[in-house]
C-alpha cells in the first residue's frame, strides 16, 4: 500500500464481547442469595407491570368461541399463561403442566398478577388456539411495539433516525409424513430408491436490530401453500417477503424503516418494492444476483480510486470500494422497469492463529451489498458496518429461539392453527425477556450471570421460594421510571 493512501486509513473502535468470568458463587451466606433474588424479582415485576396488562387488555378482545357459561379462565387469563409459558422457557406443555402448577410458583405470580387466581392446564390454552383468530396474538404486540416506540423508549440505539429491520427465513420443523395436505409445505430428500418426501414448515421472520444489541421479534409471516392460487406451484420465500412487506408498511406507514436482507432479496421486484415503500436498505450482494450488475458495479470500482475508503477496524483491516448510479432493467409483467443501484464492496483482512500449526495466519474476505442511498467517504463505514453486517443478527436471533430454551423447532400442536397461536405466544415470550435482558435496574445481573444463567436463574427466582409480596407490590406502585440500558 502506497504512502499516499496510508495517511487515510481511519481507526474505529471496536469493543468486544467480555467473557464471563470463571469463578465459584459468590453467596456464602443463604440470606445474602435471597435479598439478591428478591431484588431480580422486583425489578423483574416492575418490567411484567408496565408491558403485559395493556398487551393483555388487548388479547382479552379477540372473539372468543367458547360458551361463557362453560368457562372457567377468560382469554386474558389463557394468554397469559401462555406469555408466561414462554417467557419461564417450559419444553413442553407437558412441563408447563407441571412447573407452572405448582403452589411457590403460582402465589409468586399472584403478587405481581392477582387476576390469575389457578393456573389453567395448557390443554385449555392448546383448545383455545384451536379456534380463534392466532393472526390477531400477533398484531397485538405489534401494537405493543408501536406504543414502546411511540414513548420513544429505543431513540438512542436507532441509527440516523431509522429503525433497523432485518429479514430472514428459517425451517421451523419437518416430518416425513404430511399432517396438513393444504398448508405443509414438501420436498424430496435423498437420491434414487432411497428417495423419500419430507414434509415441512417454513418461516420468514423480521425483527427489529438495535444498537444495544437487543433484537426484538416484529413479525412472522409462514410459508404455506394454501396462500397460492395456483396449486400446481408451492408457496415460498420469495412470495412471502412480499406478504410481509405490505403489513410492515400497514402497520409501520410513516416509521422510517432500513431494511436488511441476504442475497435471495438481491432482485429488481424486492429493490422496487422498498423504494415504493420509501425504506432504506442494505441487501447482501453475491456474483450470482443481477450478474450485469455486479460486473459492472466491480470494474466502476476498480477504475475509480476516489471512491475508496481504508478504515482500522479493531483487529480487522477493511478496504471499501463502491460504484454509485448503475443503472438495471427488468421485466414486471410486459414492462420495462428501470431501478438506480448503488454498489459497495468491502476486502477485509485479519490475522488468525492456525489451530493445526499454532502459526498466525493473514485471512481475508469480501462483502458486497446493494445500498438504497449513495455511497461516500462519510457514509460507507456506518452503512456497511452498522447497517448491512447487521441483518447477522437476526440469524444469531433464530439461533436462540431454537436452541436457547424458547423451543423454536417444536410444534406444540399438529393443528396448523394452534402452532401458528404458540409461535406468536413465544414471540411475545422472547420479546418480554429481551427488555427484561436490557433493563437498566437489571443489566448487572445479567453481566454476572450471562443471558443464559440469568433467564435461568429468573425461573429459580419464582419457583425456588416464597417471595416477599408486599416490596414486590411496593416496586410495582412505584413512580420509578422503566428504562432500558445502552
Amino acid at each position: 500500500m502506497c504512502k499516499k493512501l496510508k495517511k487515510r486509513i481511519i481507526h474505529m473502535f471496536w469493543e468486544k464481547n467480555a467473557s464471563l468470568p470463571n469463578r465459584v458463587k459468590k453467596h456464602s451466606d443463604p440470606k445474602e442469595e435471597m435479598e439478591e433474588r428478591e431484588e431480580i424479582a422486583q425489578n423483574t415485576a416492575v418490567v411484567y407491570k408496565r408491558i403485559l396488562p395493556p398487551l393483555l387488555k388487548r388479547l382479552s378482545k379477540i372473539e372468543d368461541f367458547r360458551q361463557p357459561q362453560k368457562v372457567k379462565h377468560k382469554i386474558d387469563v389463557l394468554m397469559a399463561y401462555g406469555i408466561l409459558f414462554f417467557v419461564f422457557q417450559m419444553a413442553s406443555r407437558r412441563e408447563g403442566n407441571r412447573e407452572m402448577s405448582q403452589a411457590i410458583f403460582l402465589a409468586n405470580l399472584q403478587a405481581i398478577f392477582p387476576e390469575l387466581e389457578t393456573m389453567p392446564h395448557g390443554d385449555t390454552l392448546s383448545r383455545l388456539l384451536k379456534g380463534i383468530q392466532v393472526e390477531e396474538i400477533e398484531e397485538c404486540m405489534i401494537h405493543l411495539l408501536k406504543d414502546l416506540i411511540r414513548r420513544k423508549k429505543f431513540k438512542n440505539f436507532i441509527r440516523n433516525k431509522q429503525y433497523l429491520i432485518a429479514i430472514d427465513g428459517t425451517q421451523k420443523f419437518s416430518r416425513d409424513y404430511c399432517w396438513d395436505k393444504e398448508k405443509c409445505m414438501k420436498r424430496n430428500v435423498g437420491k434414487g430408491e432411497e428417495k423419500t418426501k419430507e414434509y415441512y414448515v417454513y418461516v420468514l421472520e423480521a425483527t427489529l436490530v438495535f444498537s444495544n444489541g437487543m433484537v426484538l421479534p416484529v413479525l412472522s409471516e409462514f410459508v404455506e401453500n394454501s396462500t397460492i392460487e395456483n396449486a400446481s406451484k408451492q408457496d415460498c420465500e420469495l412470495k412471502a417477503f412480499y406478504r410481509l412487506a405490505k403489513k410492515l408498511k400497514t402497520y409501520f406507514p410513516k416509521t422510517r424503516l432500513s431494511i436488511l436482507v441476504d442475497g435471495l432479496y438481491a432482485c429488481g421486484p424486492v429493490v422496487q418494492v422498498c423504494q415504493d415503500s420509501n425504506w432504506d436498505f442494505m441487501i447482501t450482494f453475491k456474483k450470482g444476483s443481477m450478474k450485469e450488475v455486479y460486473q459492472e458495479a466491480q470494474s466502476l470500482a476498480e477504475l475509480d480510486e476516489d471512491n475508496r475508503q481504508y478504515i482500522q477496524w479493531g483487529e480487522r483491516f477493511q478496504e471499501y470500494q463502491w460504484a454509485n448510479d448503475i443503472e438495471f432493467y427488468y421485466k414486471k409483467g410486459n414492462r420495462e422497469r428501470k431501478l438506480v443501484l448503488h454498489v459497495v464492496f468491502c476486502k477485509e483482512t485479519w490475522m488468525e492463529k492456525n489451530k493445526d500449526t499454532g502459526d498466525m495466519e493473514e485471512k481475508e474476505t469480501t462483502y458486497a451489498w446493494l445500498s438504497k442511498e449513495r455511497l461516500t467517504i462519510d457514509n460507507v463505514f456506518e452503512r456497511c458496518t452498522h447497517m448491512g453486517r447487521y441483518r447477522w443478527k437476526i440469524e444469531n436471533n433464530i439461533l436462540k429461539e431454537k436452541h436457547q430454551g424458547y423451543n423454536y423447532e417444536h410444534c406444540f400442536s399438529y393443528n396448523w392453527n394452534a402452532m401458528k397461536g404458540y409461535h406468536y405466544l413465544m414471540k411475545i415470550g422472547h420479546l418480554i425477556n429481551v427488555l427484561v435482558l436490557h433493563t437498566e435496574s437489571l443489566i448487572k445481573f445479567v453481566k454476572e450471570k450471562g443471558i443464559r444463567g440469568f433467564l435461568r436463574n429468573q425461573r429459580l427466582v419464582f419457583s425456588g421460594a416464597l417471595l416477599n409480596k408486599e416490596k414486590i407490590q411496593e416496586a410495582i406502585h412505584s413512580t420509578k421510571q422503566w428504562r432500558l440500558a445502552s
